[in-house]
């Protein structure tokens, strides 16, 4: 999700669900380290709560990275051990970690030697030829060995030769079962199930066999499929906000965003999916990408792709 859930885009699902947990997209140790430590690590306080999801390999830096957060306020500390992209694996972190749980297991021991937040790990059920479960489950003891606790699992090995990262999204099929009896083998620890998960009734029945779900892609997509997760999964009794409400909301922080010199089509690239399977969305889709990157687009772009579903809405209605 790199380049997805930034902090506009977790300023938005939070107006839909308040229960949720939010990561951030995948920052890499070396950039939290040296680079605009404020621009990469504010975030609003609504956002809570929140983990960083950070991506490296060196203990050192890591434990670095994990203070960062913890003086920034982030509820919780995850290293990215499942990301199979090229450049991630020449900077020697995300899915290739899996091949050496060792130098996995050594990161995660500093990082709870330096902060008291949780410190959890998102990883895959294995890479390339190393994808049995003795395999995947010798690396979740070596890594829980080290203090980590809850291990978000993407049921999908990942290739790191011969597969483009879209790729690995698809291919190979997704193996629910291998973390259903990841969870049996380890009753201990908490495992939270990843990967091609595209509604709530889902996601109900991965909960009966593990400890939690992620949504990656289809909540950027699909945002609002986050709206009724309070009441459904956290026994809220307050009623989500509709559609038009977050977007009434969201414009209004894009206006306040809009006057620190953000540019429009940052912050409306979020709101794209809003309206899916409802009437007008392609023609909100479409006005949005031709107008929302302008030069001087501001959020009346916003309000004027709103105008144009709720007419194709009012027309096919009549």
């Amino acid at each position: 999700m790199m380049h997805c859930t930034d902090r506009h885009d977790r300023f938005l699902l939070r107006l839909i669900s308040r229960r949720a947990l939010l990561y951030t997209e995948m920052l890499t140790a070396a950039a939290l380290v040296n680079g605009d430590r404020d621009r990469l690590l504010c975030f609003n306080q609504c956002e809570h709560p929140v983990a960083l999801q950070i991506g490296g390999s060196d203990p050192e830096k890591m434990a670095e990275c994990a203070r960062l957060a913890e003086s920034y306020g982030y509820d919780e500390v995850n290293m990215n051990v499942g990301c199979p992209s090229e450049r991630v694996r020449s900077g020697r972190f995300g899915a290739c970690l899996m091949a050496d749980p060792d130098l996995v297991a050594d990161c995660v021991a500093a990082m709870r030697a330096a902060v008291k937040l949780p410190v959890t790990v998102k990883t895959r059920i294995g890479i390339d030829q190393q994808d049995s479960f003795e395999q995947l489950c010798a690396f979740v003891e070596r890594v829980s060995a080290a203090g980590c606790e809850t291990f978000i699992v993407h049921a999908r090995k990942a290739w790191l030769s011969g597969l483009s990262p879209k790729q690995n999204r698809t291919l190979p099929p997704l193996n629910y079962a291998m973390v259903y009896d990841l969870k049996q083998h380890f009753e201990y620890l908490n495992i939270v199930l990843n990967g091609g998960v595209r509604s709530l009734d889902d996601a109900a029945r991965h909960l009966q066999r593990v400890d939690g779900v992620m949504l990656g892609r289809e909540a950027y997509a699909n945002p609002y499929i986050l709206a009724d997760v309070d009441r459904r999964f956290f026994a809220s009794e307050s009623a989500p906000l509709s559609r038009e409400q977050v977007l009434q909301r969201y414009i209004e922080y894009c206006e306040r965003q809009l006057k620190t010199g953000c540019r429009l089509n940052r912050l409306s690239r979020h709101v794209v999916g809003l309206f899916q399977g409802q009437s007008g969305a392609r023609r909100w889709r479409r006005y949005l990408s031709q107008q929302a990157h302008l030069p001087h687009a501001d959020a009346e772009v916003i309000r004027q792709a709103a105008l144009r579903r709720d007419a194709v809405g009012e027309a096919g209605s009549r």
